[in-house]
Formats: structure tokens, C-alpha cells, sequence
């Protein structure tokens, strides 16, 4: 295999083929598939007679959790006897291992250096933080890869981002990406590869941000390189790094592009989409907000949480707003409650909900018409998060908070 980027050999790997390159149609083999609580809706579920492997599937329930209405419980109760009758081990039922599905991903991890994850949802290319060709797939192909092991994917041309410097303070891997998503648009049928000096320098969370919102740039792929950053967080779940993939020294591009992380700023997507509408804080400040959100898949890690109370602590949201905090998982809950993290959100007038996508895609605490947000979440298109008149800007936890305690949109370096 020569001349290829990552998720070109790990394609390749998986199609027993030694190249590909954009364009090829790939039949490849899965690894590990990840079904949740919305494939077993009535609308959505078409049993299979047998899975092709119940050691690599992992049933996840996040979407619409604890049970809302009698449809959804009996969902869940579709899943759980589905599980049981295949010989499911890895389910992560409503309770104390219960999370969103790509925070588990990478903190069980259910993501792979080198190797290949399905989901259904459109975020699943966030498992590319851990070296992982992971891909959103439709529910009806959801179900034949349980069965059969193996789907098909188009190979997409793949842009690389540089990465040099550090990100200042209280600029996030969030700003990091409204920036990118402004500066250069739409990733429509391409795959995104990070590396570069940076990458010491940015945790998992900040990774995993990062490969979440590339869905929002429309990516198929999103991968950073495997290094010592990831290693460790292997090594401390009792996982190696064996199947790690970097990229071939003369690997062939689409194009590369390099950025320096401390010309970034806060920034705060604009209502409607982030690609090309995207805007540095100062610009948005100032706005009246009258709901706040602080969670979902990419941002509702424990560094979020903290984020946020640093800049609650001692203050009060504004009687104007209403702010929801989302853990993304239960453990993370558990540790803000060890931190007092949780303590100091409630004391300011917070609102902590349970871990779900919830509030992000407008399934608990929907917006109504005349609701103004900002959110730390993934996606601000109209009605997403409830009523389409309603307005949704996105920025960082941190950006987040700071609007909440001011009720408009604020610079959350003023509140440091």
C-alpha cells in the first residue's frame, strides 16, 4: 500500500485490496457496529434472523432516554429483548454506564486505532479522534451490517489540516472549528485528516470536538493521527495501539492546509448553518438570548462542565435565560459530582439533565418560536432544537456560560 491517507488504508485494509483512491466503490468489512435506542421504533426496526458477530455490536440507548412516552418504552424494550436474544452483551441501558453513544465510543472505547465503526447517526465520524474510519449509515443498512458484517462506501478525496501552535486561553477546540467551517466551507464527499506539530498539545475531548462537528462541514471521514496522546488514553483503558494508521509519507491530496491554532479566536456560529457563516465573538456580543445549552456529543465532556462552572462560579444566570447543562455520559455526571462541578452549575441557577441528545435535537426542552439560544452542541439549522422560527447560534461551553450569566451573547474572556 503506497501513496495513500488513513482512511484510504484502513478502507483498503478492510477490502483485502493493497490501494484504492478516490472514486472506488469498497466493500469492506466492520468491525464494530453500533445500533441505539431510535433503530428499534416501530418505524425504523426490521429484525434480522442472526447477527453476524453479537461480540461486535454494542447497543446504545441516548437518543430519546429515560423513556418520554409508551412508543418510546416500548422501543426500548424491543432493544433490550433483540440483545438478549442474539447474545448482546455490550448494552448501555438507562442507568449508570448510559451515555451518549460517541462519548462511549471513545471512552469505553468502542473506537479502534485502525479500524472500521458503523452507527447510525451522523456524528459517528467523532471516533476518528482515536484513529478510527468511523461512519454514520442509514437504519435499514444499519441492520444488514449486523447481519452480514460488511457494508460499501465510495472512496472520498481527503483534505489535510496541519495543526502548528497551541490554542490560547479560553479558546476551544470548538472555536477552533466554527473557524475552519468559515474559512473554508463545505466538505461535501471528502474526508478530513489532521496531524502536525499541534497534536501534543490537544486532549482526546478536544480531538473528538473536533472530528464530531467535521459532520457539520458535511466530511464522510475525519481522522486525527495516532500518537502518543492516544496511546496513553488506551493504556489506561487496558487497550493498546497496536492497529494505529498514519498516513503514507507521499500520500496524495486533495489539498493541505495549515493552521495556526493561537491565530484562533472565540467564535460563534450564526443562526442557520456554520459553513461560511461563522463569526468572531465580538462581532455576535451583544445579542439578547433568553436560552442557554451546554452539552451533546461534541461538547458535553468533563473539561465542558468545568469550563462552564469556571465561569459560574460566585454568579447567577440571568433571570432572562433559561441554561440546560447535558453531561454527555453518566460517568461524567459522577465525577462533576465528585468535583462539585455539579454543585457550583445548580448554585448559579443551572439546570443538569440527564445524559441524552435531548435538548441538541429538540427532543426534551425544545425552543418554541420567538426563543433566541446559544449552544455548545452540534448543529444550529432552522428547527433543529424545536420550532423552526427559533434562533440558534453555537460557540463554546465556556462561550456559552458567559452569555447565560449576561443574557446576550458575550466574550467569555471578560469573565474569566
Amino acid at each position: 500500500m503506497a501513496d495513500m491517507t488513513m482512511t484510504e488504508k484502513i478502507l483498503a485494509g478492510h477490502s483485502d485490496r493493497e490501494a484504492i483512491r478516490p472514486g472506488d466503490i469498497v466493500v469492506t468489512k466492520v468491525d464494530t457496529v453500533v445500533p441505539l435506542d431510535m433503530n428499534f421504533y416501530d418505524s425504523m426496526w426490521a429484525e434480522p434472523s442472526k447477527v453476524f458477530d453479537p461480540d461486535r455490536i454494542v447497543v446504545i440507548f441516548d437518543h430519546v432516554v429515560p423513556a418520554p412516552n409508551r412508543g418510546v418504552g416500548e422501543a426500548l424494550e424491543r432493544g433490550r429483548a433483540f440483545a438478549k436474544k442474539m447474545g448482546i452483551s455490550r448494552l448501555h441501558d438507562v442507568g449508570p454506564d448510559q451515555g451518549i453513544c460517541h462519548q462511549l465510543i471513545a471512552d469505553v472505547p468502542y473506537a479502534m486505532p485502525g479500524e472500521m465503526l458503523v452507527c447510525v447517526d451522523s456524528h459517528t465520524c467523532s471516533g476518528g479522534a482515536l484513529n478510527c474510519a468511523a461512519r454514520g449509515i442509514g437504519a435499514p443498512e444499519l441492520i444488514y451490517v449486523m447481519a452480514k458484517g460488511f457494508t460499501w462506501f465510495q472512496v472520498g478525496e481527503t483534505v489535510r489540516y496541519e495543526l502548528s501552535g497551541s490554542l490560547r486561553s479560553h479558546v476551544t477546540a470548538k472555536d477552533l472549528f466554527l473557524h475552519l467551517a468559515d474559512r473554508y466551507g463545505a466538505h461535501v464527499g471528502q474526508n478530513m485528516e489532521f496531524g502536525g506539530s499541534a497534536l501534543p498539545g490537544l486532549t482526546m475531548d478536544q480531538r473528538r470536538t473536533l472530528t464530531t462537528m467535521c459532520a457539520e462541514v458535511s466530511a464522510e471521514f475525519a481522522m486525527f493521527e495516532p500518537d502518543e496522546v492516544l496511546e496513553r488514553h488506551l493504556r489506561e483503558r487496558g487497550r493498546s495501539m497496536d492497529g494505529g494508521v498514519l498516513p503514507d509519507p507521499d500520500a496524495v491530496y486533495a489539498e493541505v492546509r495549515s493552521i495556526e491554532l493561537a491565530s484562533v479566536e472565540p467564535m460563534v456560529g450564526l443562526p442557520g448553518s456554520v459553513v461560511h457563516n461563522t463569526v468572531g465573538v465580538s462581532s455576535a456580543a451583544g445579542t439578547p438570548i433568553n436560552r442557554a445549552f451546554i452539552g451533546s456529543c461534541a461538547n458535553g465532556t468533563v473539561a465542558d462542565l468545568r469550563e462552564a462552572a469556571a465561569v459560574l462560579t460566585g454568579r447567577r444566570v440571568s433571570p432572562e435565560v433559561t441554561l440546560f447543562i447535558t453531561p454527555g455520559s453518566q460517568a461524567i455526571y459522577q465525577q462533576a459530582v465528585h468535583e462539585g462541578i455539579i454543585a457550583t452549575l445548580a448554585d448559579a441557577g443551572a439546570v443538569v439533565t440527564v445524559s441524552s441528545c435531548g435538548m441538541c435535537a429538540g427532543f426534551q426542552n425544545s425552543l418554541g418560536p420567538t426563543d433566541v439560544c446559544i449552544a455548545s452542541s452540534t448543529r444550529n439549522f432552522a428547527g433543529r432544537m424545536g420550532h423552526p422560527d427559533a434562533q440558534i447560534y453555537l460557540g463554546s461551553s465556556g462561550t456559552v456560560a458567559a452569555s447565560a450569566v449576561a443574557g446576550a451573547i458575550a466574550d467569555v474572556r471578560e469573565f474569566a
